[in-house]
């Protein structure tokens, strides 16, 4: 039998019912394995007294048989950026040295009262800016699976301890956020399933803001299903949240049929970007292949506009968070540098608070915010988001999904491309699109590189229709048969 903390959701769920194992000893498999992942900086907060007390709980109501679904017992990690009540919350950032909620994150709450188990606060980048985790305040951390020459990879951002907790089996699942990619781009990295859901169907409530209108939290999973399982959990409708959205949760499981007959696919060409990897484009042709051969009808299609999302996201993305930001003053908690005035106390603490890349965002959204400024960058930016919403509500009434790279690269190894913003931030190309439009988007480990690293597909579907992508997810994560381990496993970094 595997190692307890080796197994997926399901495999957990199925083996607690069964009584094959209890929570209290799935629990002690997983902080035995967070302790020996010390080394790639997982955690900022680890709390092993949370995790030990809440699968004792979970142990006493199946024992009544009281057990209250897929995930009681289930270990997990939460991403740094959701206040947790009376638990360290920094979302990486100095300025938020000593922050303890007295409230709870609306998602981490619904994981609390369905029974999972909380093993600590990840790693991420600072405030969620960032593609690589290497501007947290805390240090970068490093993805399970290593380069060619052994040199340590990132494993992408901002949820990079979110993923690297999956990926290195430390627990079955885990969340994140995903506000331009920061779901979906480190899980192509890192070999896992990552999903972000459409906007509006999990909370915001709790989560630390970088831009309002974009931010999703999500899951990361080992399988497609063990996703479905998570969303169905976290999502729901929550009155303190008026971006929410009051539909019901469907049984996101159930829809997973192992049938894609008659699905049509499309294959949007601006996807194809100048200088993109040969093995990203023939693993994105493999996939329709793979779909193809399952029954579903491949559709060429264009998004002209896509090639404005990545720059409209990174003026509409500053903007909102030089304005979510402006609460970090030093006054009411957090970090304080005194000074000799008001203006010289805010001004140092923000200073000493905030790391480079979000004094640069906060610069950027602030400018393009500015008295003259506004309708020539902000106004015209929501304006190329509006017809990218609109050029993904007109091919979506000809097709039921489309299907994309998750990424334009495999992981890279950690301080490169820190010289040159621009080039990390073209890491979110192929995911941005989706946030910009409030899209359900999710990411399956589809193959590997020349290196042995993982690669990962995207699927992306309407408002509201995770059903139809779960199932379309399936088809690939089936035909890819991704069983490859990273090397901090034992694994040689291969395809079975």
């Amino acid at each position: 039998m595997a190692a307890l903390n080796d197994l997926g959701l399901v495999e957990a769920r199925d083996g607690l019912a069964a009584g094959d194992f209890s929570a209290a000893e799935l629990t002690e498999a997983c902080i035995a394995a967070m302790e020996k992942a010390r080394d790639l900086n997982i955690f900022i907060t680890e709390t092993p007294e949370i995790a030990r007390e809440r699968a004792a709980e979970s142990d006493a109501r199946r024992a009544r048989g009281e057990a209250r679904g897929a995930l009681d017992g289930i270990p997990i990690a939460v991403k740094d950026l959701f206040c947790t009540d009376g638990t360290l919350t920094t979302a990486a950032s100095h300025i938020l040295d000593g922050f303890q909620p007295t409230y709870e994150s609306t998602v981490s709450a619904k994981l609390r009262d369905a029974g999972a188990v909380m093993l600590g606060k990840t790693n991420l980048d600072e405030f969620a800016m960032g593609s690589s985790n290497m501007t947290s305040y805390y240090g970068p951390v490093k993805n399970p699976w290593v380069g060619a020459n052994g040199e340590d990879l990132v494993p992408g951002g901002s949820s990079g301890g979110s993923v690297a907790a999956v990926a290195a089996n430390v627990c079955p699942a885990s969340i994140g956020t995903d506000t331009g990619g920061s779901i979906r781009q480190p899980a192509s990295l890192c070999g896992v399933v990552g999903l972000k859901p459409t906007y509006g169907r999990c909370s915001r409530w709790g989560i630390v803001a970088f831009a309002s209108s974009l931010d999703q939290a999500g899951p990361f999973a080992r399988s497609v299903a063990d996703s479905a399982l998570m969303l169905e959990a976290m999502s729901g409708h929550d009155p303190k949240d008026s971006t929410s959205a009051p539909i019901p949760v469907p049984n996101f499981a159930a829809a997973i049929t192992g049938d894609i007959r008659g699905l049509r696919v499309g294959i949007p060409k601006e996807y194809t970007l100048d200088g993109m990897p040969a093995e990203i484009q023939a693993l994105w042709d493999q996939g329709a292949d793979w779909m193809r051969d399952q029954g579903a009808e491949m559709v060429p299609v264009s998004l002209p506009h896509t090639k404005y999302a990545l720059p409209a996201y990174y003026i509409v993305a500053p903007a909102e968070a030089s304005s979510n930001l402006a609460r970090y003053d030093g006054v009411r908690y957090g970090l304080r540098v005194d000074g000799d005035s008001l203006d010289d106390m805010y001004a140092n603490t923000r200073g000493q608070g905030f790391g480079a890349e979000v004094r640069r965002r906060v610069m950027i959204g602030t400018y393009v915010l500015s008295a003259g400024y506004y309708d020539a960058y902000y106004v015209k930016a929501q304006q190329v988001r509006t017809k990218i919403l609109n050029e993904f509500r007109s091919v979506f009434e000809d097709v039921d999904v489309l299907l994309t790279p998750t990424a334009p690269n495999a992981a890279f190894p950690v301080g490169a491309k820190m010289d040159d913003p621009v080039a990390m931030y073209l890491n979110d190309v192929f995911t941005v699109p989706a946030n910009m439009a409030g899209l359900p988007g999710i990411s399956v480990p589809a193959g590997l590189d020349a290196d042995g690293l993982p690669l990962g597909l995207q699927i992306v579907a309407k408002p509201f229709d995770e059903e139809t992508m779960f199932r379309a997810a399936d088809a690939i994560e089936r035909a890819a048969q991704f069983t490859a381990k990273p090397k901090y496993l034992g694994g040689q970094g291969e395809m079975d």
